[in-house]
């Protein structure tokens, strides 16, 4: 008979040596952190322990440092011209944030009715639905040709309005199957989210006054984050291994219907609204990225509904390589841009 722990180090090692692979090969760099993130998540619900057993502190307290190290790299990449460029392209951000806090929370809901999805699973979902855009989204938007400028601004706007934009959309959806604490969420976000985000843009500012190089400290920032983005994908999918197996397919579906139709519409909505190719796509891409690790952190840490927080482990991975499938079509065609539509 078999040896149990070689039995499961077998598929373990192979799961990372093709990871390794796609991050060696320089025609698959640009999807490294894709197939992190699903490494990540095929390896904790092979061997839980791996995630769970060598904490060094508690399992919530380690899930909100790890977001908050992810926020505090994602904030570093940030300036305060970031934030000037809301009033040089105001109808796309407008478009994009009403997008975003609109769309998403519908489909949660929508898709939970319309699968029939068990209280906290739906929770789950609608709580994924209310959470800013995803850290990734940046990464995409540049591989699909999209408006990177517009992406980063939006991703920083969404994610600094979330302490009142999501504990409202949890309301507005899920009122009847949770007793929401808005002030408890608004500084719960406030505090993992925010307030790293802003801290990661003072520190820019300092390292640029000293000098730093940008490209050097960027790929540190951006390794910090992808480790804590895969270790919170990795633990949250650790601690859920039961419920995951059991209701695995049917969740599978649902948070795949969450993601492409958030492509689809942010899309098509951004069509509807005037803009250009360049700035469609990157709306879409927003809408259909979320900020999967946020939605966890606050599942477990507010809403005390640990299943909850299986629809964002999910979510993490199978979003990263839609993502990466999506901006490899789109990279292939070019996103032309005659005089931008933001500024109508």
């Amino acid at each position: 008979m078999m040896n149990t722990s070689v039995a499961t180090l077998l598929p373990i090692s192979i799961i990372v040596a093709i990871a390794i692979a796609i991050a060696w090969n320089r025609k698959t760099r640009l999807y490294a952190f894709a197939s992190w993130v699903v490494a990540a998540v095929l390896v904790a619900l092979i061997s839980p322990p791996m995630f769970l057993s060598y904490l060094p502190i508690p399992y919530k307290d380690t899930l909100t440092i790890l977001l908050q190290l992810a926020m505090f790299g994602m904030g570093a990449t940030l300036t305060l011209d970031d934030f000037a460029r809301i009033l040089k392209m105001p109808w796309g951000i407008l478009i994009g944030f009403v997008s975003q806090f609109l769309i998403m929370p519908f489909l949660g809901w929508g898709i939970s009715k319309l699968l029939g999805l068990p209280t906290d699973l739906a929770l789950g979902l609608i709580l994924l639905g209310a959470s800013p855009g995803g850290i990734s989204s940046n990464v995409v938007t540049y591989l699909a040709k999209g408006n990177v400028a517009l992406s980063v601004t939006m991703t920083a706007c969404s994610t600094l309005a979330a302490p009142i934009m999501t504990p409202l959309m949890v309301y507005l959806y899920a009122r009847e199957a949770v007793s929401l604490d808005y002030l408890a969420m608004f500084w719960n976000i406030l505090f993992t989210v925010v307030a790293p985000v802003v801290v990661g843009i003072i520190s820019n500012a300092a390292l640029s006054r000293l000098k730093v190089d940008p490209k050097r400290s960027e790929k540190v920032l951006a390794a910090i984050s992808m480790i804590a983005i895969c270790g919170i994908c990795g633990m949250i999918a650790a601690k859920s291994q039961q419920q995951i197996l059991q209701v695995g397919w049917i969740l599978v579906v649902a948070v795949t219907l969450h993601n492409l139709l958030g492509y689809f519409l942010g899309y098509w909505g951004s069509k509807f609204a005037g803009l250009n190719q360049a700035d469609c796509r990157t709306i879409a891409i927003e809408v259909g990225l979320q900020n999967g690790g946020l939605a966890a952190s606050l599942a477990t840490e507010v809403l005390k509904r640990d299943a909850a927080a299986i629809a964002p482990a999910l979510f993490a991975p199978i979003m990263n390589v839609s993502g990466s499938i999506l901006a490899t079509i789109w990279s292939r065609s070019s996103a032309p841009s005659p005089e931008p539509s933001q500024n109508a």
